[in-house]
């Protein structure tokens, strides 16, 4: 019996694709990568899963697991493999308001979440344009960031326990609801991030922390860099930390952004160089029921640091929403990051440096860039707050060039005491970073705990780990 027919008989003829059921499985979101595999398993338990993993143990054939597919790094390349969808399983088991945490499966659309969590006046602290259509599973597998690290932190610190399933079907259950465990080694974060290569995280319990009352939401355009840095320092100071988000778009990402969407406005009559979408959230009633003169606090706020500024000449203009329609407006255009980024030939960038150190990185990636290739377009945005960097570039160089412009946005970045990978993952993309930059003895234990976990080599096979 064919790995296929032993599938098939585990799982229901209507749960194993083949041929050109696969179609959507076949490709990532960018199409730089694409595939043909062997099938697409689709279970709708852990069970399930494990009946996979096991059989694909037995017969030695690789597994992919895969969730909205929405990667930028090629980390679900499958060529030949079974792919290994999770998309079934997409059921929020429970919402514990009292104790604000979600029980969730791994086929959940991020979304779905936000939506189930609102329901209680609870948030799940994660976001970023692909929200719609990613799935919580493939947010733990890279330890995805987004636009609210600056408040709440980054997939591992938004995640109490994780069920797992291994290479040979068997369950690691970590479906701990503690804030303190100090039993033994953390694997729940090791599992976080590893990207499918040392198990399948099949089912999570996440934070959930109370969904803001009102926000405070703004275009700022400032002097540099720099001053953006004193601005978010100084809103921190004035509103206890209420920074949700702190977004850079430079000059040339808004025009481009224009272009893409004529019917929209430009933030400001006048372009400007440095432009921030900045946001405050607020729970407390002394931030959120209006003053006598119908101000929200948490938006006053804002507007008395930015008025401060303006009079320094720090800021150089700020439009506050004034409505819901306005600050999804403002989103609209930050989220757009990837739409804009690939609507040319590109190379993606993912670099996370420290924070007085963005303006000096993009200044020396920016002199690299224009020597090694006189048509590069360096098409950036930043989430400022946490020093994270998409310094994507659009190119006129063929293969070689393209990796010699990744090399020197990452050397860049590096030589700032920064990393080469802040948000999106290694997959595919950068395994070759991992092989020059990281080191060697980290990933002399990485390949041993792979070994020890996966000794055939089946789990996602090819990435990560060089």
């Amino acid at each position: 019996m064919s790995l296929v027919d032993t599938l098939t008989r585990a799982l229901g003829a209507d749960a194993v694709l083949t041929g050109g059921d696969m179609a959507p499985w076949t490709r990532d979101w960018t199409g730089q990568y694409r595939w043909t595999p062997l099938c697409v398993a689709r279970p709708a338990d852990r069970d399930g899963v494990a009946a996979v993993l096991s059989a694909a143990h037995q017969a030695g054939v690789a597994v992919v697991p895969v969730g909205g597919n929405t990667g930028l790094s090629g980390g679900t390349m499958a060529e030949g493999a079974v792919m290994l969808s999770l998309d079934r399983m997409n059921t929020v088991r429970e919402i514990r308001p009292e104790a604000r945490l979600a029980v969730v499966e791994a086929g959940v659309i991020l979304s779905n979440l936000h939506e189930a969590a609102a329901d209680h006046g609870l948030s799940f602290p994660m976001t970023f344009g692909a929200r719609g259509s990613c799935t919580l599973g493939g947010i733990l597998a890279t330890n995805a960031g987004g636009s609210n690290v600056l408040r709440h932190g980054n997939t591992r610190d938004l995640v109490l326990g994780v069920e797992v399933v291994l290479a040979d079907g068997r369950v690691i259950d970590l479906m701990s609801e503690l804030h303190k465990d100090n039993t033994g080694l953390n694997l729940r974060h090791l599992m976080i991030g590893s990207e499918g290569v040392l198990g399948v995280i099949t089912a999570a319990v996440v934070k959930l922390v109370p969904a803001p009352r009102a926000y405070a939401t703004a275009m700022v355009a400032v002097a540099s860099l720099d001053q953006a840095l004193v601005l978010l320092n100084r809103l921190q100071e004035a509103t206890g930390g209420q920074v949700e988000a702190f977004e850079y778009m430079p000059r040339r990402f808004v025009e481009e952004y224009g272009k893409l969407h004529p019917e929209t406005r430009p933030p400001f009559d006048q372009g400007h160089d440095v432009n921030l979408l900045i946001e405050l959230g607020a729970t407390a009633p002394r931030d959120v029921d209006p003053d006598p003169d119908g101000q929200v606090p948490v938006a006053r706020y804002l507007e008395d640091v930015l008025a401060g500024m303006l009079e320094d000449g720090a800021v150089l203009d700020a439009v506050v929403a004034r409505s819901e329609a306005q600050r999804r407006a403002f989103w609209a255009r930050r989220e757009a990051a990837a739409e804009v980024s690939t609507s040319r030939p590109v190379v993606l960038t993912d670099v996370a440096v420290p924070l007085d150190k963005v303006s000096e990185f993009l200044l020396r990636a920016e002199a690299r860039l224009a020597a090694l290739d006189p048509q590069a377009v360096p098409m950036v945005v930043a989430h400022l707050g946490d020093g994270n960097v998409h310094c994507s570039v659009w190119i006129g160089v063929d293969a070689a060039g393209r990796n010699q412009i990744m090399e020197a946005v990452e050397e860049e970045a590096l030589a700032l005491g920064g990393s080469f990978s802040a948000e999106h993952g290694i997959g595919i993309s950068k395994r070759p970073a991992m092989a020059r930059f990281k080191d060697p003895v980290a990933l002399e234990i990485m390949r041993g705990i792979k070994a020890v976990m996966d000794p055939k080599g089946i789990l996602n096979p090819g990435k990560v780990i060089p």
